[in-house]
């Protein structure tokens, strides 16, 4: 008897519904939800291999022990009091910054992580805390911190409304949307040419979203606040600006008057951009009925994120887009982190309230950036990290100079890792504490949410019951929390697990009930768990609404167009911009950027054999004219080096390359010892991160700095 389940795919950021056929107790199809409203029955090839996920063989299922003679498997509770024991032992020797926390991005897609793990790292009280988010969107958050008042209020755009869509560094058909939840994104982009609109792509490659955009601009990595202000130079210019009531009179003159020092026709010696473009895409931009800049992660992770994410902010503001129908909107989830009365609200942000031990990097929201990570293990010292926990997230293949921190990690005093892989980073584990996965777990995406293009609400029950023995995330960190706080108190440890009564399910049905459209709000949903429990495809909560200025933060309730932190840092772009006009880049280097790709998000999905089937996706792309200069074929083994590494890998000689860049896939490198990985292991490739630099960072955030990254190529020798 095949019986049907619904619940949304946890593998990337769109949140699509699937349609679960289960037999037997066995996956026998997954399908989109043609019934969710959201998602519109979309699926894309990371769905079905949820399936893949739960049956993988290489997936551990109880927790393990690093011995003399090589990993041991041990009870939860010998496992989570020898680690307690030792925590709260190196804290007292060392001091409570001793450990370090690291954690990876899939956490966001599990609750229960989010929940019980913040309670955990909040009673370690240490300063040395690290996250995916110093790689990937810390500029978006600080912006929305300094210039709205709140980290996450993110400014989302209104994709199924607007007319012109002007995207920089972002590849929405391999992500899926990014800080944009946007399931069916290729339809949706296809909507906007059909109603008479247009989407603009700016980019150092043509990718997948660019091959089918109206427009596709070549700029050079690392330029692309030079494009942006003379985009805001030639609004003021031609009087094709809107006025803002929430916007100072002082602050537009003081935007004016930056932008007048980057026009067009100089910044296109810089950019690559003419100035006839720039000037066109201004005006075909205030022009639209509805017009929207954003830009991802490859304007994210340069030297200039920060300043990026402001100029895509302020055009948006300034051309009458910001917070309007058409334009960059934000979300009213049933779950609202922003509400100040709200029963989950969440700290606004806070920035630079202390540094790194080592460099003094920016604290944000309480969190470093994780470019700091391997110094502090290294460099002795008061306050030296002598531990680390991990969870969920693969460092060693997904942060700067990888090398490095590899080097780093394999000399710490104790490492554990929640986690249910053997992979790169965990390899160098004391323990390995495997979680549950996202078939045999609950599930409410408190993070995505909030970055969706649509309000929605969906709760995800489990298709199957986990393994007699086995524990969730929430209750790996809860047991683990508790037995820290009996150590530093003193008293004995239990010789059995340490239950909860609270569970994630039983707060976020609290918040529910609490939140926008619960009862409590006296809205006319009754928004409840019970509620979703009864609506297997969501619940439709409605297109983005106009929110300022009830939801802004500041205290003027006034959008900060020009934050003086962000002023602060022009001396740095005008000295950048001298150093480009009198400096030839020298001979022979390239400048490096990432990429992704819709099947493999995050270096974990490269043991899923469906989604590596294909030709070889770790290459070297190169244009055709730079690869002949230096005599490289197809398929030819290049060696890329730079400041901090060499990596060979095959070349991929393509036009969708800019003269001068290169290009290499974000994950791979699985080919070192001691990883129990076996399809990934077959697909190793070579890492990025060995080659990009832990030194350079977005000086104003401490976001890592991916791309453009200076590196020489070579044909490998015979």
């Amino acid at each position: 008897m095949v019986h049907q389940h619904y619940r949304s795919c946890t593998l990337c950021e769109a949140m699509c519904g699937l349609r679960l056929e289960i037999e037997d107790n066995v996956v026998v199809a997954v399908r989109g939800d043609k019934e969710d409203k959201f998602s519109r029955g979309h699926l894309c090839a990371k769905g079905p291999e949820l399936k893949n996920l739960y049956e993988d063989p290489d997936r551990l299922k109880f927790p393990l022990k690093r011995t003399e003679n090589g990993w041991e498997k041990v009870d939860w509770v010998t496992a989570l009091t020898d680690i307690a024991t030792k925590l709260v032992e190196i804290q007292k020797k060392y001091g409570n910054d001793s450990i370090a926390v690291y954690s990876g991005n899939p956490g966001v897609h599990n609750y229960g992580t989010m929940l019980f793990g913040q309670r955990f790292i909040g009673r370690l009280r240490t300063k040395n805390n690290y996250s995916a988010t110093s790689v990937d969107q810390l500029p978006h958050q600080l912006l929305s911190y300094w210039m709205f008042g709140h980290q996450l209020l993110v400014p989302i755009p209104d994709i199924d409304r607007t007319n012109f869509f002007l995207i920089l560094g972002g590849n929405p058909f391999a992500s899926n949307g990014s800080l944009m939840t946007v399931p069916d994104v290729k339809k949706r982009l296809k909507e906007i040419q059909e109603r008479g609109g247009k989407y603009v792509v700016i980019d150092p490659r043509k990718t997948e979203t660019a091959v089918h955009a109206d427009e596709h601009h070549f700029i050079v990595p690392g330029t692309d606040a030079f494009f942006l202000l003379s985009i805001i130079d030639a609004l003021f210019k031609k009087n094709l600006t809107k006025k803002n009531s929430l916007i100072k009179e002082e602050d537009l003159l003081k935007l004016k008057s930056i932008a007048e020092q980057y026009p067009a026709a100089e910044t296109e010696k810089l950019t690559g951009i003419s100035s006839e473009t720039v000037e066109r895409i201004a005006l075909e931009f205030s022009k639209a009925n509805g017009a929207v800049c954003y830009g991802r992660v490859g304007v994210s992770t340069q030297a200039f994120g920060a300043l990026c994410q402001w100029l895509i902010n302020s055009i948006n503001c300034i051309t009458g887009n910001m917070d309007s129908v058409g334009g960059a909107m934000f979300t009213l989830p049933a779950v609202d982190m922003v509400d100040p009365k709200g029963v989950m609200k969440s700290s606004p942000g806070s920035f630079h309230t202390y540094g790194s031990r080592v460099r003094d990097l920016p604290e944000f929201n309480e969190e470093l950036p994780v470019a700091a990570l391997a110094e502090e293990i290294l460099t002795p010292g008061q306050g030296q990290v002598k531990a680390l926990v991990t969870s969920a997230g693969n460092p060693v293949l997904s942060t700067p100079n990888g090398s490095q921190l590899e080097k780093a990690v394999s000399n710490l005093e104790f490492m554990v890792s929640v986690d249910f892989y053997l992979n790169e980073t965990t390899k160098h584990a004391h323990y390995i504490l495997p979680p549950s996965s996202a078939l045999e777990h609950d599930h409410y995406d408190l993070v995505f949410n909030v970055f969706a293009v649509r309000n929605t609400a969906r709760y995800n029950q489990p298709a199957f019951e986990p393994e007699e023995g086995m524990l969730h995330d929430w209750e790996i960190f809860s047991d683990l929390t508790k037995r820290i706080e009996l150590l530093k108190s003193e008293k004995p440890l239990p010789k059995e697990l340490i239950k909860t009564k609270i569970t994630p399910s039983a707060i976020i049905d609290h918040a529910l009930k609490s939140g926008p459209y619960g009862e409590k709000s006296g809205s006319s949903v009754g928004m409840s768990l019970e509620l979703l429990k009864n609506s297997p495809h969501g619940v439709d909560l409605g297109a983005l609404k106009p929110c300022f200025p009830e939801r802004l933060w500041t205290e003027e309730k006034m959008i900060r167009l020009t934050p003086k932190e962000v002023v602060g840092d022009l001396d740095r772009l005008a000295k950048y911009k001298q150093k480009l006009l009198s400096d030839k880049q020298e001979k022979g280097l390239f400048l490096l950027i990432g990429r992704r790709h819709l099947r493999n998000n995050n270096s974990w999905m490269h043991n899923l054999p469906k989604l590596m089937t294909g030709k070889d996706r770790c290459t070297l792309m190169i244009h055709p004219e730079d690869a002949n200069l230096l005599g490289i074929k197809e398929e030819e083994v290049v060696l890329v080096e730079s400041r901090v590494g060499k990596i060979g890998l095959p070349a991929e000689i393509t036009e969708e390359m800019m003269r001068g860049v290169v290009s290499i896939p974000h994950g791979f490198g699985h080919a070192k010892e001691g990883v129990s990985l076996q399809v990934a292991s077959k697909f190793a490739g070579s890492s990025i991160n060995d080659l990009t630099d832990d030194q350079v960072l977005d000086e104003l955030s401490g976001n890592a700095a991916f791309s453009g990254i200076p590196v020489s190529l070579s044909k490998r020798s015979a």
